[in-house]
Formats: C-alpha cells, structure tokens, sequence
C-alpha cells in the first residue's frame, strides 16, 4: 500500500470514529426515535423535499461508514415517508451506501480486510467463482454474513460496481419492505423481534438458496 492510500485509510478511520464519537448515547436507539418521533413527523410535513433530502444523506452515510442504525433508520424511513416513498429513499440510499463502503474496501482498505476476515474472505471467493451474482444475492437474502461484512468482502471480489449495485438493491429489497411496513407502527414496537421472527429468517434463507439451486439444477440439466 502506497503513502496516499495509507493517508487516506487513516483519514477514513478517523473521519468514521469522529461520525461515532459524536453521536450521542443512545442516538441509534428504538426508544430514541419513538420518543421523537413526533417532532420529527412535523418536521416531515412541514418541510418535506429538505427531510427527504436529510434522511437520504444520513442513510448513506450510516450505510457506508457500517455503522450499526441501518434496520432502525429503515423502521425511522417507513414512520416518517410511509411506504413507497420509503422504499424510494431507502432502497437508493441503502445501496448507494453499500457501494460506497464496498469500493473502499477495495481501493483503501484491501490490505487489513483481507487479514482481518482472511477465513470468511474464503468461503466467499468460492462461492463468487462458483455462482458469481447469484452467490450475492444469496449472501444479501440470507443471514451468513452480516451487511457490513458483506461490503467489505465484496470488495476484495473481481464483481464490478455495477452488478454490485443491482445485485444488492434487489437482494436487500425484501427486507426493505418489511422493515419499512413495520415502521408505519412505530409507536406499537418494543423490540426488533417484533419485526424479524425465526421463521422470517428462515423463509429469507429459503429464498437466498433459490438463485443457487435454480443455476445449479439448469447446469445440471443442460449437461447431460
């Protein structure tokens, strides 16, 4: 790694422990945004382009810096914008994130990731050279890898960031949904497992493996 990159990982590392140690306790909290989620819901209609405009932002970058909030900035999405304009702001912004995060991985932070997860870093290497976007949109679906790990392995792959974008907008876009829906009854959540059940992530699972098996039972087929 060259002194520029070296200077920019630094000035990454810094700028997201800034973003973090700034952030007051409890910021990132489901009790947090019910109890102000008033006052922000009269922002919202008072001045609705600039709070769309803010929540994209704010999104994107919790998206891209991995800091945890994502899923409860999704539920914040679904309150405020409801769920089609919801699903417009965070479907763009989550991915948009994810992208950001994954090119970093792969042009300033390559050397410590691939230390780092040097044992997940296999297993995903095999199922990119095996399946390539399908194996993705498997790891987007299912709940292996968590969706900070996920964008930082990417990035070490050979996938471009354009396939990287669609792939993740439409593998993320169950759970988008889901988690926007749940949003619009914010004031009746207590705990995110009022929102992801066991069989939720099952099904969620079953529906990562489809891709994988349908290419699996097309090659099979078309072999013999």
């Amino acid at each position: 790694m060259n002194a520029k990159k070296i200077l920019l990982s630094v000035l990454l590392i810094l700028f997201v422990a800034g973003v973090v140690w700034a952030m007051p306790p409890g910021f990132l909290a489901l009790e947090t945004l019910r109890r102000y989620h008033a006052t922000m819901a009269q922002w919202q209609q008072h001045s609705p382009v600039v709070s769309a405009v803010v929540y994209f932002c704010v999104y994107t970058l919790v998206a891209s810096l991995s800091i945890p909030g994502a899923a409860l900035l999704t539920l914040l999405g679904g309150a405020l914008f409801g769920l089609w304009q919801g699903i417009l702001l965070v479907s763009f912004a989550s991915t948009f994130g994810a992208t950001l995060a994954m090119l970093a991985s792969r042009y300033l932070l390559r050397d410590w990731v691939s230390r780092r997860f040097a044992r997940q870093m296999a297993t995903v290497d095999r199922g990119m050279a095996r399946d390539g976007a399908f194996y993705l949109f498997a790891l987007r679906l299912m709940p292996l890898f968590p969706f900070v790990i996920v964008n930082l392995l990417a990035g070490l792959t050979s996938v471009s960031t354009r396939r990287y974008w669609w792939v993740s907008q439409a593998g993320m876009f169950p759970a988008t949904v889901i988690y926007l829906n749940a949003g619009r009854q914010l004031s009746q959540l207590t705990s995110m497992r009022d929102i992801i059940s066991p069989a939720m992530l099952a099904a969620f699972a079953l529906l990562g493996l489809l891709p994988l098996a349908s290419r699996w039972w097309f090659k099979r087929f078309f072999r013999e």
